[in-house]
Protein backbone atom coordinates (compact mmCIF):
# COMPACT_ATOMS: atom_id res chain seq x y z
CA UNK A 1 0.00 0.00 0.00
CA UNK A 2 1.23 3.15 -1.15
CA UNK A 3 1.84 6.24 1.73
CA UNK A 4 -0.96 8.39 -0.21
CA UNK A 5 -3.63 5.55 -0.73
CA UNK A 6 -3.16 4.74 2.89
CA UNK A 7 -3.70 8.65 3.71
CA UNK A 8 -6.88 8.78 1.73
CA UNK A 9 -8.90 6.09 3.60
CA UNK A 10 -7.97 7.19 6.85
CA UNK A 11 -8.14 10.54 6.18
CA UNK A 12 -11.83 9.60 5.16
CA UNK A 13 -13.43 7.94 8.28
CA UNK A 14 -10.90 10.42 10.54
CA UNK A 15 -12.96 13.37 8.76
CA UNK A 16 -17.13 11.20 9.25
CA UNK A 17 -15.77 9.51 12.90
CA UNK A 18 -15.54 5.92 11.49
CA UNK A 19 -12.95 3.47 11.73
CA UNK A 20 -13.04 0.91 8.80
CA UNK A 21 -13.93 3.31 4.95
CA UNK A 22 -17.10 1.02 4.39
CA UNK A 23 -20.10 2.77 3.35
CA UNK A 24 -23.19 0.58 3.74
CA UNK A 25 -24.95 1.49 0.66
CA UNK A 26 -28.87 3.29 1.17
CA UNK A 27 -30.47 1.05 -0.84
CA UNK A 28 -34.49 0.96 -1.72
CA UNK A 29 -35.84 -1.34 -0.39
CA UNK A 30 -33.26 -3.16 1.66
CA UNK A 31 -31.78 -1.09 4.17
CA UNK A 32 -33.75 -2.01 7.03
CA UNK A 33 -32.74 -0.20 10.28
CA UNK A 34 -31.31 -3.04 11.98
CA UNK A 35 -28.96 -3.20 8.58
CA UNK A 36 -27.73 0.29 8.42
CA UNK A 37 -27.39 -0.13 12.40
CA UNK A 38 -25.32 -2.88 12.30
CA UNK A 39 -22.68 -1.42 9.58
CA UNK A 40 -22.12 1.74 11.88
CA UNK A 41 -21.93 -0.93 15.01
CA UNK A 42 -19.34 -2.86 12.81
CA UNK A 43 -16.96 0.08 11.95
CA UNK A 44 -17.97 1.48 9.04
CA UNK A 45 -20.99 3.77 8.45
CA UNK A 46 -24.35 2.61 7.51
CA UNK A 47 -26.86 5.42 5.41
CA UNK A 48 -30.41 5.28 5.82
CA UNK A 49 -32.96 6.02 2.71
CA UNK A 50 -36.06 7.77 4.06
CA UNK A 51 -38.24 6.38 1.51
CA UNK A 52 -37.45 3.12 2.51
CA UNK A 53 -37.87 3.82 6.21
CA UNK A 54 -41.23 5.34 5.76
CA UNK A 55 -43.16 3.89 3.24
CA UNK A 56 -41.69 -0.22 2.78
CA UNK A 57 -41.48 -0.51 7.04
CA UNK A 58 -44.00 2.32 8.01
CA UNK A 59 -41.92 4.55 10.42
CA UNK A 60 -42.21 8.13 11.17
CA UNK A 61 -38.79 9.36 9.53
CA UNK A 62 -37.74 11.17 13.06
CA UNK A 63 -39.06 7.60 14.80
CA UNK A 64 -36.39 5.52 12.56
CA UNK A 65 -33.30 7.77 12.79
CA UNK A 66 -34.23 7.16 16.99
CA UNK A 67 -34.72 3.50 16.72
CA UNK A 68 -31.43 3.25 14.64
CA UNK A 69 -29.60 5.25 17.50
CA UNK A 70 -31.33 2.85 19.94
CA UNK A 71 -29.13 0.23 18.44
CA UNK A 72 -26.18 2.25 18.17
CA UNK A 73 -24.42 5.18 19.19
CA UNK A 74 -22.05 5.80 16.13
CA UNK A 75 -22.47 7.99 13.01
CA UNK A 76 -24.85 7.48 10.68
CA UNK A 77 -25.91 8.90 7.00
CA UNK A 78 -28.60 9.82 4.89
CA UNK A 79 -29.60 9.72 1.51
CA UNK A 80 -30.96 12.22 -0.50
CA UNK A 81 -32.64 11.45 -3.97
CA UNK A 82 -32.77 15.19 -5.53
CA UNK A 83 -33.96 14.31 -8.96
CA UNK A 84 -36.25 16.78 -10.55
CA UNK A 85 -40.09 15.76 -10.07
CA UNK A 86 -42.49 17.50 -7.97
CA UNK A 87 -42.72 20.70 -5.82
CA UNK A 88 -44.27 17.84 -2.95
CA UNK A 89 -41.28 16.01 -3.28
CA UNK A 90 -38.91 18.70 -2.87
CA UNK A 91 -40.27 19.78 0.10
CA UNK A 92 -40.72 16.33 1.98
CA UNK A 93 -36.83 15.98 0.70
CA UNK A 94 -35.89 19.21 2.95
CA UNK A 95 -37.94 18.03 5.85
CA UNK A 96 -36.11 14.52 5.98
CA UNK A 97 -32.98 16.59 5.53
CA UNK A 98 -34.03 19.48 8.53
CA UNK A 99 -35.00 15.93 11.18
CA UNK A 100 -31.35 14.04 10.22
CA UNK A 101 -30.02 17.41 10.85
CA UNK A 102 -31.66 17.77 14.15
CA UNK A 103 -30.84 14.03 14.98
CA UNK A 104 -27.32 14.48 14.90
CA UNK A 105 -26.67 13.18 10.64
CA UNK A 106 -23.62 14.88 9.88
CA UNK A 107 -22.98 12.77 6.44
CA UNK A 108 -25.39 12.90 3.85
CA UNK A 109 -24.50 11.28 -0.16
CA UNK A 110 -26.86 13.13 -2.71
CA UNK A 111 -27.99 11.35 -6.02
CA UNK A 112 -29.79 12.18 -9.21
CA UNK A 113 -29.54 16.20 -9.05
CA UNK A 114 -28.92 19.52 -8.63
CA UNK A 115 -27.24 19.57 -4.79
CA UNK A 116 -26.55 22.61 -4.33
CA UNK A 117 -29.32 23.56 -1.73
CA UNK A 118 -28.64 20.60 0.10
CA UNK A 119 -25.15 21.30 0.81
CA UNK A 120 -26.54 24.55 1.79
CA UNK A 121 -28.29 23.00 4.33
CA UNK A 122 -25.80 20.26 5.74
CA UNK A 123 -22.62 22.81 5.67
CA UNK A 124 -24.60 25.25 7.63
CA UNK A 125 -24.35 22.69 10.20
CA UNK A 126 -21.24 21.69 9.78
CA UNK A 127 -21.27 18.28 7.84
CA UNK A 128 -20.37 16.14 4.67
CA UNK A 129 -21.95 15.91 1.63
CA UNK A 130 -20.78 13.18 -1.15
CA UNK A 131 -22.24 13.38 -4.29
CA UNK A 132 -23.09 10.03 -6.29
CA UNK A 133 -21.72 10.05 -9.90
CA UNK A 134 -21.28 8.21 -13.03
CA UNK A 135 -18.68 10.04 -14.83
CA UNK A 136 -16.55 13.17 -14.56
CA UNK A 137 -19.17 15.63 -15.75
CA UNK A 138 -21.47 14.98 -13.42
CA UNK A 139 -18.51 14.89 -10.69
CA UNK A 140 -17.52 18.64 -12.06
CA UNK A 141 -21.42 19.95 -11.59
CA UNK A 142 -21.15 18.35 -8.39
CA UNK A 143 -18.03 19.98 -6.91
CA UNK A 144 -19.24 23.34 -8.69
CA UNK A 145 -22.30 22.94 -5.83
CA UNK A 146 -19.73 22.58 -3.10
CA UNK A 147 -19.90 18.47 -2.56
CA UNK A 148 -17.29 17.33 -0.53
CA UNK A 149 -16.54 14.25 -2.04
CA UNK A 150 -17.74 11.71 -4.82
CA UNK A 151 -19.31 8.33 -4.58
CA UNK A 152 -17.81 6.49 -8.19
CA UNK A 153 -20.69 4.56 -9.22
CA UNK A 154 -18.88 2.41 -11.62
CA UNK A 155 -20.15 -0.71 -13.83
CA UNK A 156 -20.15 -3.38 -11.70
CA UNK A 157 -22.71 -1.70 -9.21
CA UNK A 158 -26.81 -2.31 -7.83
CA UNK A 159 -29.50 -0.19 -8.83
CA UNK A 160 -28.82 2.72 -10.87
CA UNK A 161 -24.88 1.46 -12.09
CA UNK A 162 -22.67 3.51 -14.47
CA UNK A 163 -20.84 2.72 -17.93
CA UNK A 164 -17.01 2.55 -16.39
CA UNK A 165 -14.95 0.55 -14.46
CA UNK A 166 -13.59 1.59 -11.09
CA UNK A 167 -10.27 1.80 -12.75
CA UNK A 168 -11.74 4.12 -15.28
CA UNK A 169 -13.47 6.31 -12.81
CA UNK A 170 -10.58 6.78 -10.70
CA UNK A 171 -7.99 7.47 -13.74
CA UNK A 172 -10.93 10.33 -14.33
CA UNK A 173 -12.15 11.34 -11.19
CA UNK A 174 -8.62 11.42 -9.17
CA UNK A 175 -7.45 14.56 -10.76
CA UNK A 176 -10.35 16.73 -9.30
CA UNK A 177 -8.40 16.28 -5.45
CA UNK A 178 -11.50 15.30 -3.50
CA UNK A 179 -12.13 12.44 -1.76
CA UNK A 180 -13.79 9.40 -3.78
CA UNK A 181 -15.12 6.38 -2.82
CA UNK A 182 -15.65 3.10 -5.21
CA UNK A 183 -19.69 2.14 -5.77
CA UNK A 184 -19.90 -1.04 -6.94
CA UNK A 185 -18.39 -4.77 -7.86
CA UNK A 186 -17.20 -5.10 -3.88
CA UNK A 187 -18.08 -8.40 -1.85
CA UNK A 188 -14.33 -9.61 -0.95
CA UNK A 189 -11.39 -8.54 0.83
CA UNK A 190 -9.37 -9.06 -1.93
CA UNK A 191 -11.86 -6.45 -4.07
CA UNK A 192 -11.27 -4.05 -1.07
CA UNK A 193 -8.18 -3.83 -0.36
CA UNK A 194 -7.53 -3.45 -4.28
CA UNK A 195 -9.70 -0.45 -4.28
CA UNK A 196 -7.98 1.05 -1.10
CA UNK A 197 -4.55 0.54 -2.73
CA UNK A 198 -5.47 2.14 -5.66
CA UNK A 199 -6.52 5.30 -4.10
CA UNK A 200 -9.95 5.59 -2.82
CA UNK A 201 -10.73 6.75 -0.25
CA UNK A 202 -13.91 3.94 0.47
CA UNK A 203 -15.68 1.76 -0.87
CA UNK A 204 -19.77 1.65 -0.74
CA UNK A 205 -21.29 -1.84 -0.61
CA UNK A 206 -24.68 -2.68 -1.23
CA UNK A 207 -25.30 -6.62 -2.68
CA UNK A 208 -23.10 -7.96 0.02
CA UNK A 209 -24.83 -6.25 2.78
CA UNK A 210 -28.52 -7.66 1.22
CA UNK A 211 -27.17 -11.19 1.60
CA UNK A 212 -26.43 -10.74 5.27
CA UNK A 213 -28.09 -11.59 8.38
CA UNK A 214 -29.37 -8.50 9.26
CA UNK A 215 -30.98 -7.60 6.44
CA UNK A 216 -34.44 -8.03 6.34
CA UNK A 217 -34.67 -8.81 2.51
CA UNK A 218 -36.23 -12.50 2.34
CA UNK A 219 -34.35 -15.59 1.83
CA UNK A 220 -35.65 -16.39 -1.07
CA UNK A 221 -33.59 -12.71 -2.45
CA UNK A 222 -30.78 -13.72 -0.24
CA UNK A 223 -30.38 -17.31 -1.70
CA UNK A 224 -30.83 -15.46 -5.52
CA UNK A 225 -27.69 -13.34 -4.95
CA UNK A 226 -25.58 -16.61 -3.22
CA UNK A 227 -25.87 -18.91 -5.89
CA UNK A 228 -26.07 -15.78 -8.48
CA UNK A 229 -23.16 -14.97 -11.11
CA UNK A 230 -21.86 -11.72 -12.85
CA UNK A 231 -23.51 -13.68 -16.07
CA UNK A 232 -26.79 -12.97 -14.31
CA UNK A 233 -27.10 -9.88 -13.69
CA UNK A 234 -28.59 -7.68 -16.38
CA UNK A 235 -30.04 -3.80 -16.94
CA UNK A 236 -33.24 -3.00 -16.54
CA UNK A 237 -35.04 -0.19 -17.87
CA UNK A 238 -38.92 -1.31 -17.09
CA UNK A 239 -38.43 -0.48 -13.30
CA UNK A 240 -37.37 2.82 -13.23
CA UNK A 241 -37.03 4.05 -16.31
CA UNK A 242 -33.08 4.22 -16.48
CA UNK A 243 -31.47 1.05 -16.32
CA UNK A 244 -31.10 -1.06 -13.37
CA UNK A 245 -29.18 -3.99 -12.37
CA UNK A 246 -30.85 -7.00 -11.28
CA UNK A 247 -30.81 -10.53 -11.19
CA UNK A 248 -32.25 -12.02 -14.33
CA UNK A 249 -35.00 -13.93 -13.11
CA UNK A 250 -38.54 -15.61 -14.74
CA UNK A 251 -39.91 -12.12 -14.18
CA UNK A 252 -37.46 -10.04 -15.85
CA UNK A 253 -37.25 -12.31 -18.37
CA UNK A 254 -41.31 -12.21 -18.69
CA UNK A 255 -41.10 -8.03 -18.36
CA UNK A 256 -38.23 -7.52 -20.78
CA UNK A 257 -35.82 -5.14 -19.88
CA UNK A 258 -36.75 -2.39 -22.52
CA UNK A 259 -39.49 -0.13 -22.13
CA UNK A 260 -42.22 0.18 -24.67
CA UNK A 261 -42.22 2.40 -28.37
CA UNK A 262 -44.18 4.91 -26.71
CA UNK A 263 -42.51 5.05 -23.10
CA UNK A 264 -39.12 4.96 -24.77
CA UNK A 265 -40.27 8.35 -27.18
CA UNK A 266 -41.72 9.83 -24.22
CA UNK A 267 -38.70 9.04 -21.97
CA UNK A 268 -36.21 10.44 -24.37
CA UNK A 269 -38.01 13.67 -24.57
CA UNK A 270 -36.65 16.42 -22.69
CA UNK A 271 -40.62 17.90 -21.46
CA UNK A 272 -41.70 14.63 -20.96
CA UNK A 273 -38.62 12.40 -19.45
CA UNK A 274 -38.81 13.83 -15.76
CA UNK A 275 -42.94 13.00 -15.71
CA UNK A 276 -42.05 9.43 -16.94
CA UNK A 277 -39.21 8.90 -14.58
CA UNK A 278 -42.06 9.57 -11.85
CA UNK A 279 -44.41 7.70 -13.06
CA UNK A 280 -42.04 4.52 -13.47
CA UNK A 281 -40.43 5.59 -9.67
CA UNK A 282 -44.55 5.09 -8.53
CA UNK A 283 -44.75 2.09 -10.03
CA UNK A 284 -41.59 0.65 -8.97
CA UNK A 285 -41.40 1.49 -5.27
CA UNK A 286 -44.73 -0.62 -5.12
CA UNK A 287 -42.85 -3.28 -7.53
CA UNK A 288 -39.78 -3.80 -5.46
CA UNK A 289 -41.19 -3.63 -1.62
CA UNK A 290 -43.35 -6.70 -2.42
CA UNK A 291 -40.82 -8.52 -3.87
CA UNK A 292 -38.72 -8.00 -1.10
CA UNK A 293 -41.52 -8.96 1.77
CA UNK A 294 -42.87 -11.45 -0.67
CA UNK A 295 -41.41 -14.73 1.33
CA UNK A 296 -42.27 -17.25 -0.63
CA UNK A 297 -40.27 -15.75 -3.43
CA UNK A 298 -42.36 -15.57 -6.70
CA UNK A 299 -42.47 -12.02 -6.75
CA UNK A 300 -38.75 -11.98 -7.62
CA UNK A 301 -38.29 -8.22 -9.02
CA UNK A 302 -34.47 -8.33 -7.00
CA UNK A 303 -31.48 -5.82 -7.85
CA UNK A 304 -28.16 -6.66 -7.14
CA UNK A 305 -24.61 -5.84 -8.41
CA UNK A 306 -22.53 -7.64 -10.19
CA UNK A 307 -20.47 -8.70 -7.03
CA UNK A 308 -22.60 -11.51 -6.50
CA UNK A 309 -19.73 -13.55 -8.26
CA UNK A 310 -17.72 -13.08 -4.54
CA UNK A 311 -20.53 -13.81 -2.10
CA UNK A 312 -21.37 -17.51 -1.25
CA UNK A 313 -22.95 -16.96 1.74
CA UNK A 314 -25.20 -15.07 4.10
CA UNK A 315 -22.77 -13.71 7.06
CA UNK A 316 -23.28 -11.08 9.79
CA UNK A 317 -22.08 -7.79 8.71
CA UNK A 318 -19.60 -8.09 11.86
CA UNK A 319 -18.54 -11.26 10.37
CA UNK A 320 -18.01 -9.36 6.64
CA UNK A 321 -16.28 -6.29 7.70
CA UNK A 322 -13.49 -8.10 9.88
CA UNK A 323 -12.84 -10.58 7.35
CA UNK A 324 -12.08 -7.72 4.74
CA UNK A 325 -10.34 -5.71 7.53
CA UNK A 326 -8.01 -9.21 7.93
CA UNK A 327 -7.63 -9.89 4.46
CA UNK A 328 -6.60 -6.33 3.91
CA UNK A 329 -3.68 -6.46 7.35
CA UNK A 330 -2.66 -9.69 5.48
CA UNK A 331 -1.69 -7.82 3.01
CA UNK A 332 0.75 -5.48 5.11
CA UNK A 333 2.63 -8.72 6.51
Amino acid sequence: MTQDSSLAWRSFCESIGITIPVIGGPMYPCSNPELVAAVSEAGGIGVVQPVTMTYVFGYDFRSSLRYIRSLTQKPIGMNALIEQSSARYRERMEDWIQIALEEGVAFFITSLGKPDWVVDMVHAHGGLVFHDVTEIKWAEKGLSCGVDGLIAVNNRAGGHAGALSAQSLWEQLSPLGVPLICAGGISTGEEYTHMLNLGYAGVQMGTRFIASQECSANEAYKEAIVRSQEKDIVMSETITGVPVSVIETEQVKRAGVKPGAVAGWLLGRKSTKHWMRLFYALKSIRLLKKALLDSSGRRDYWQAGKSVAGIDSVESVSAILQGFEQTRRNTLE
